[in-house]
């Protein structure tokens, strides 16, 4: 059976087949980053941070290395981490790891700038704060407050750092009506038109540029801070050859056609959120690419799931961040037709018997 595949995170669709991408000599150089990298990872990484609005960046296998890197190295120091309660799981794994070398950490509910004001008032004040959040939350659609956080850290003279893999190849600067996530896709910072040397941004090009590799940008200082006393640069070798020249690719279409495809992506985004609701359907995520029915029992969930699938179509059934049951989302990318958005509400409508399905389409 042929799927209608809606739980792929490749949201512009891009995909670098390896007759595309430049060739290389050798996969891997057999070293550690912290004694030689290839070139073109520097010249790949600065491509990043200029896109993002840092003014370097470094390149590394994952968001996992990263943020275990980061939160050791914070934790050595006088710090109190406060992170947003709705996290993604691999900046909380780097924050468990804070937690173990004995930093104090406390949480603050989701997007909220207010009650992380509260919190930082009532922390110690003797400990530098560092705030870590996501940039946009796939659950929610939202974008951190990310000015708001900005200005609670250099008051305090802390440090802010994002999760920026959701908005990263998909949010830009200069939002828009016929252009809602804007323009470069430069991810959370260029969307909130904020910057300085107190903000470190971690993402991975894996979603909207389709390339399991992750970059650390910010500041001169503060990535050569990292760069000096990172620990996976010593004991893990670089990003492979093929994922840079695949991260080459992914800037390349980026700069020629990115903007088109956000457009698409947007406009298949508003008419699956249109159908929906035209077959009684209420979902979450507003404008982002992933949306979730909302309001329905997690044991209803999982029926629809089944059968969806009996009938072809795939929509990933997983858990809540907080809570017990389960959810269903559907991961629109601008590979979609609306042919297919519209066949996959019609299904849904079937499986569910809400709606009278989508006929006269």
């Amino acid at each position: 059976m042929a799927y209608l595949d809606f739980t792929s995170a490749l949201y512009l669709g891009l995909r670098h087949p390896h007759q595309r991408l430049s060739p290389w000599d050798a996969l891997t150089l057999g070293k550690p980053a912290a004694l030689e990298e290839p070139a073109a990872n520097g010249a790949v990484a600065q491509q990043l941070a200029r896109l993002q609005g840092g003014q370097r960046g470094l390149l590394a296998p994952s968001t996992l290395h990263l943020f275990f890197d980061l939160c050791g190295m914070l934790a050595r120091d006088r710090v109190a981490i406060y992170h947003d309660a709705g996290i993604y799981p691999i900046a909380r794994w780097g924050i468990e790891r804070a937690a173990a070398l004995g930093a104090p950490v406390r949480s603050f509910p989701h997007h909220d700038g207010d009650a992380l004001r509260r919190a930082l008032l009532t922390g110690n004040k003797r400990l530098r704060p560092i705030v870590i959040s996501d940039g946009a939350c796939p659950g929610c659609g939202s974008v951190a407050p990310v000015p708001e956080y900005l200005a609670l850290v250099r008051e305090r003279g802390g440090l802010l750092v994002l999760d920026d893999t959701q908005a990263l190849g998909i949010l830009g600067h200069s939002p828009q009506v016929d252009e809602p996530y804007g323009r470069g896709g430069g991810g959370t910072l260029r969307w909130s038109g904020t910057g300085g040397p107190d903000l470190l941004v971690i993402a991975s090009l894996a979603k909207g540029f389709g390339v399991p590799v992750a970059v650390l940008t910010g500041s001169l200082e503060m990535v050569a801070w990292f760069e000096a006393r990172s620990e996976t640069r010593v004991h893990c070798s670089p990003p492979s050859a093929a994922l840079v020249r695949a991260a080459q690719d992914a800037l390349r279409i980026n700069a020629g056609k990115g903007d088109f495809l956000r457009r698409r992506l947007a406009n298949l985004v508003r008419r699956f959120r249109t159908l929906l609701a035209q077959n009684g359907f209420s979902v979450s995520g507003e404008l982002f690419p992933v949306q979730t029915l909302r309001g329905v029992p997690g044991a209803d969930c999982m029926a629809l799931h089944e059968g969806l699938l009996r009938l072809g179509v795939k929509a990933v059934l997983h858990r809540p961040r907080a809570g017990t049951g389960a959810l269903l989302s559907f991961l629109v990318s601008a590979l979609h037709s609306p042919r297919e958005l519209e066949t996959a509400v019609s299904v849904l409508a079937e499986v569910s018997g809400n709606g009278a399905g989508l006929e006269g389409f």
